[in-house]
């Protein structure tokens, strides 16, 4: 958990230094600073912000960098500084890491944002970037079957965009890498696919809370981006020729995806003819197409808010082993979560359920608002939360 956290140059926080607690609400104007607190946490956590990818957008203007730190309940400290031309230097108890996942598994930090679309709407990335979020989280050997993974792939597609014509050699070349990636890919499959499973009554139950009316009508897939049942390999060299030309590998792990499915109810157009009922087979698309703007908002909520009782049952199973050698840091980390302006997206109902939710659950809380009208709502779940007051990048108690 954050004890202290302290942001320089980042948007318009000049200087923030926060004690903070298990729940904290910010409470401020629109432009005041409170999305960039949620931002700095973010980046401290994923090395990367929700908001723009390029740091220069988000590091102050005439500022050599941004600049976040935390101490954290267990005495260590995390830190991160970003330069505007997307150099980074990382920190852990005072000393220079290299990867950023060495930061990520000890600060698992989960957005909940109902107002983005885009996860439902768009490209896959987003949705399988849930997925993963909890596979690495839950998974050790995951991240660096999916290093590894991306490191050949950006090899591969290289070499396709350089010539459309293989030598011999390129192609030895091609199916040496082809190997690799069909090895790595099988893991990374074995690992989305035991977490997927794991997560999918989590998801029903979370959509019977937000959602009830469609509980038995939304569903999740998932796609591994290839055909298991062939060597990837194979599949590889089979699509090698349109790969040249458009100079991508079109499938893979790469492509994997998550999907919400709406089946729609059946016994709802059941038909007489001569006394005798016919039902006719349920439909099945993407609740995208079917849903509300509100229920998609709530549909969100629950993709999100499912993850969390599921990665902390993994901690606590971590915790429980007796065999140090076998429990990793994770097993001692609390799972942050951020909930940017919330009363503005969710309805009373389902902003009651998510913080009824949350505040039973062992995690720490950042929550911003535009007024102070949550304020009883929160006192009805946290016994002392933390109140703060940002105006102008300038946070001070409430």
């Amino acid at each position: 958990m954050i004890e202290r956290l302290q942001v320089s140059h980042l948007r318009n926080l000049n200087q923030v230094n926060m004690q903070a607690a298990a729940c904290n609400v910010v409470i401020g104007a629109n432009g005041s600073g409170k999305t960039s607190l949620l931002e700095a946490i973010f980046l401290l956590s994923r090395g990367k912000s929700f908001r723009h990818s390029q740091p220069k957008r988000y590091v102050q203007h005439h500022q050599p960098a941004a600049t976040v730190h935390a101490n954290l309940s267990d005495g260590s400290t995390l830190a991160i500084q970003k330069q505007a031309d997307a150099t980074t230097v990382l920190r852990l108890n005072q000393s220079t890491v290299y990867n950023q996942s060495i930061l990520t598994e000890q600060l698992p930090t989960l957005l909940i944002d109902p107002s983005t679309m885009d996860m439902l709407e768009q490209g896959s990335a987003s949705r399988r970037q849930l997925l993963d979020w909890l596979v690495f989280h839950m998974k050790q050997g995951f991240h660096p079957q999916w290093v590894a993974y991306q490191r050949l792939l950006k090899q591969r597609n290289s070499l396709l965009k350089q010539t459309k014509h293989l030598s011999q050699s390129q192609q030895a070349e091609l199916k040496s890498w082809d190997k690799g990636l069909a090895n790595h890919a099988a893991l990374i499959h074995h690992y989305r696919q035991r977490i997927f499973e794991a997560w999918q009554p989590y998801f029903a139950q979370s959509i019977a809370q937000l959602l009830p009316t469609y509980a038995q009508q939304l569903s999740l897939s998932y796609s591994p981006g290839y055909d298991v049942s062939i060597p990837f390999d194979e599949q590889l060299q089979e699509r090698l020729t349109q790969d040249l030309q458009l100079g991508y590998t079109r499938i893979g792990s790469h492509r994997a995806d998550v999907h919400v499915h709406w089946r729609s109810n059946s016994n709802a157009h059941n038909v007489t003819d001569n006394d005798v009922n016919t039902k006719l087979p349920a439909l099945k698309e993407q609740a995208a197409n079917v849903l509300s703007r509100g229920e998609k908002k709530l549909l969100i909520t629950a993709l999100r808010l499912s993850q969390l009782p599921l990665l902390l049952s993994s901690l606590d199973t971590a915790s429980e082993i007796t065999d140090a050698s076998k429990i990793t840091n994770q097993a001692n980390t609390t799972p942050v979560v951020l909930l940017d302006d919330i009363t503005a997206e969710l309805d009373d109902r389902a902003l009651e359920i998510l913080l009824a939710t949350l505040s039973k659950l062992p995690c720490q809380v950042f929550i911003t608002s535009l007024t102070d009208d949550i304020v009883p709502l929160i006192n009805k779940y946290w016994s002392e939360p933390d109140m703060f007051h940002m105006k102008q990048g300038m946070l001070s108690a409430y």
